[in-house]
């Protein structure tokens, strides 16, 4: 019996952490290339708080890892390296990563557990008009594909590669949000009902996305999914807070 695993589900363990200290604590690295990952992390510490998250966010190759999931993928693995084999789980909050590499990574490290977030495709109704917020990169691949194929002539795809990198630097504004989303609806007299992220660093702007499309939009990443596969994986319990 996995010890970790039986204090972690034991109502007493609370009272006895201080006095175990971190022994007996599930390790759980999230890695991303940039803000998003933090995002994830944050959810990730006030849904499981008996479990060490470990951040790995790469900022200096962020640009790369969103634009080329080959390279990313070699510096994905470059940064793991001292966490693989050590951790109890390795999590990627990378769409485009976890779209492209996923085989790759589970069949080179197979003593090690891995967790990939994916698109909430499942949550979408195939009869609403659908947004999809996404970079060039993550449009190119299968998964994409796929699911615009499922989603039919109801979906859009907007392509912003513009926006990860200034939502890390804090410097997306409202006014660019609007002149985007804006020019899109207005041309096509068009007006989505739900949004799918899928570039991690999306999640960060729920609110100002709701302003301009309205609060009635409904907002799909795969944070919660992820965290529910997490839960599965290290047979954990986890409950799932509301999310504006």
């Amino acid at each position: 019996m996995n010890l970790r695993i039986f204090y972690l589900n034991n109502p007493w363990y609370d009272s006895c952490k201080e006095e175990k200290g971190n022994f007996w604590m599930l390790k759980i690295v999230v890695y991303d290339s940039g803000y998003g990952g933090e995002i994830f992390a944050d959810q990730l510490e006030k849904e499981l708080p008996t479990v060490e998250v470990i951040r790995v966010i790469d900022w200096r190759n962020a640009e790369q890892l969103l634009m080329d999931p080959r390279k990313g993928k070699k510096l994905a693995a470059l940064s793991l390296r001292p966490y693989i084999g050590r951790v109890d789980l390795i999590v990627f909050t990378n769409y485009l990563l976890s779209a492209t590499s996923q085989n790759y990574f589970s069949k080179k490290f197979r003593n090690q557990k891995f967790a990939f977030i994916r698109p909430n495709w499942d949550k979408s109704q195939k009869r609403k008009k659908c947004l999809i917020l996404t970079t060039k990169a993550f449009a190119k691949t299968t998964e994409h594909l796929a699911n615009k194929i499922y989603l039919w002539k109801k979906s859009k795809t907007l392509a912003l590669d513009s926006w990860p990198s200034k939502i890390d630097d804090g410097e997306l504004r409202l006014d660019e949000i609007k002149e985007n989303l804006t020019l899109l609806t207005l041309q096509s007299n068009w007006y989505p009902e739900e949004v799918i992220i899928t570039c991690s660093q999306f999640s960060d702007i729920r609110r100002e996305l709701k302003s301009v499309l309205g609060y009635k939009t409904k907002i799909l990443d795969g944070n919660d999914a992820l965290i529910r596969d997490i839960c599965k994986s290290l047979h954990i319990r986890g409950a799932l807070r509301k999310r504006k």
